[in-house]
This record gives structure tokens, sequence and C-alpha cells, in this order.
């Protein structure tokens, strides 16, 4: 803990440590105010969360939760240590050159933790995958058709013979594998459902499901993630020398890979599929518009810069 005293030129401090416990949180809390009045906190994001905020929140103080990657940091200062970035956060907060990220409600955040348990389950099902193949790939075993796990695939694997007892128990386990990790991905899946209709930003993920390429999970995850996507370009300019680069990956990078995800469906011609029309025709006649004129706009723009290579 450090404190920076008001003014430019005001003293900053180092404090010391205390536990991260409530209790401990708000004595200090309300020894500072006895002091100094106003206080105004920061602290930066990371799996310790936001109940330190919604406390210092509820005492009557401002808090600011900061992106650990936005903040300023010198070149040439290679010690790092609990001290120095107590007392440089409280020097760069009282110069307002931090940058706050939005903090979530609780259940908000309840929902952002539904979104990301799916996405584990999902990249945990793509390990799963990856292991079948590469064992059916080994013992020169090929499906003859493109399209992967659905049910002729399914058909195809259990129909397969492995050359040892030992081989075929390894697949058989791989594949139970594999069941076990569908079947979480399909109740989280469910439990989304199940959440979407409480949650305050139901209206947006439907209305966000009009936008082609953009689905269910996909509309909850950026609903829940949105903030700073770092989807700008990068940029070394100088003079009248403008040399811009690829997007700067900044920020969020789960809302940045499902927008980069549905970005490729534009690049097809403008049409609205059948499994779509449900989620579209439930939209607002308002958003409907909004999102064909985007298709359009975006289908063309695609054929445009193929056209230039």
């Amino acid at each position: 803990m450090a404190v920076a005293a008001a003014g430019r030129g005001g003293e900053v401090r180092f404090l010391g440590e205390i536990d991260t416990t409530d209790a401990a949180s708000a004595k200090l809390v309300a020894k500072l105010a006895a002091k100094h009045g106003r206080l105004h906190f920061c602290y930066e994001a990371g799996p310790t969360g936001y109940g330190l905020y919604r406390l210092t929140k509820s005492l009557g103080h401002d808090c600011d939760v900061v992106a650990p990657s936005l903040i300023p940091k010198k070149a040439g200062n290679h010690v790092k240590t609990n001290r120095r970035d107590a007392m440089e956060l409280a020097r760069l907060l009282r110069a307002d050159e931090l940058t706050a990220i939005w903090v979530p409600d609780e259940h908000h955040e309840s929902m952002w933790d539904l979104s990301r348990a799916r996405e584990t389950a999902v990249d945990d099902r793509k390990r799963k995958r990856q292991q079948i193949s590469s064992q059916l790939l080994r013992l020169g075993l090929h499906y003859p058709r493109k399209t992967t796990w659905g049910k002729a695939h399914r058909n195809w694997l259990a129909a397969q013979k492995m050359p040892s007892r030992v081989q075929r128990i390894v697949f058989e386990e791989a594949l139970g594998a594999e069941r076990q990790a569908q079947d979480r991905c399909d109740r989280l899946e469910q439990a989304i459902r199940d959440a979407l209709p409480a949650w305050s930003l139901a209206p947006l993920v439907e209305a966000l499901q009009a936008l082609r390429g953009v689905r269910l999970v996909s509309a909850v995850t950026i609903a829940a993630e949105f903030g700073d996507l770092g989807l700008v370009p990068s940029e070394r300019s100088t003079g009248d020398h403008v040399k811009r680069g690829g997007i700067t990956k900044a920020g969020n990078r789960r809302a940045r890979r499902i927008l980069v995800e549905a970005a490729w469906a534009y690049q097809h011609p403008p049409r609205v599929a059948r499994d779509k029309l449900a989620a579209v025709e439930a939209a607002p006649e308002a958003v409907r518009a909004i999102a064909w004129k985007a298709q359009t706009r975006l289908s063309a723009r695609f054929r445009a810069l193929s056209k230039r290579g």
C-alpha cells in the first residue's frame, strides 16, 4: 500500500502490506479517511477480482481497477518490487495517467464466468479430439469425408479395428474422454441459455445474433467481454511517413477472437441462412436493418480487397 498526497509535488510514501481480508482493508480505509478525508484508490486488474473494488465503493470512496498492459513504464527500469509498484501506481493515479477497466456487476460477472467456463470446456474437447486424430493418423486410418465429429464420423470411429488389444483400450479411453468433454460443453451451453433471460444484457445478446457469423455463445461472449479489444491497427509514423501494421491485440483476447471468427462469415455473398432465420426475426426491425446493411457492405468490402490482392 502506498499513498500519494494531493498536489503535483505531494509526498509519495509506502505504507507497508496488509492482509487480503475485508476486515483489514476496511480498517485501513477508515484510518486513511480519518486523516485525509475523501480518498481515491486503485489496483491492478488480475486474479484477485473485484471484491476490493466493491468494498471500497461501499465505504464511499472512489476506486479504479487499472489495466496492467496500459500502465506507463519507464524504459530501462528493470527493478520490480511490490513497494515500487505501489508507489508508482499512486503517483500515476494522481497524475491521471492510468486507464481504468470497466467493472461488471455481480450478475454480469457470473455470466462472464459461465462463458469462460464454456470456452475452457471447448478447448479441452479440442485437445481430446486431436489426441484421437493423432492416434488414427499414426495407424494409417483416414476418414474418407471432410466433415468430422458428426454422426457419420462417430459411426466410422466405432467401426475401426485396432492392431492390438492394448491400442483398442487406449482408443476407447480417448473416445470416452471426448464424449465426456462434449457432454460438458452441452451442459454449459444449456446453463448459458437458462441464465440468459435474467441478465440485464439479454436484449443486446438477442440483437447481436441478428449479425451474420454471431450465434448464441458468440453473442454472450461479446456482451460479457466487451471493452478495449485491440482491433485497431498498430502505427509507427513520423513526419509525412505513415506506416500501419497488424492489429494491436491489446485488451480482451476472447472477445477479439470471437469477432475475428465472425468476420470470416462476410466473405460469402449476402444472405440469411435457414437456421439463422429465427434469430434474425426475433431481433427488432431497426437491428435487422443494421445487420443486413452491415452484411452487404462487408461482403462487398471483402470482394474489393480480394480483387486488390
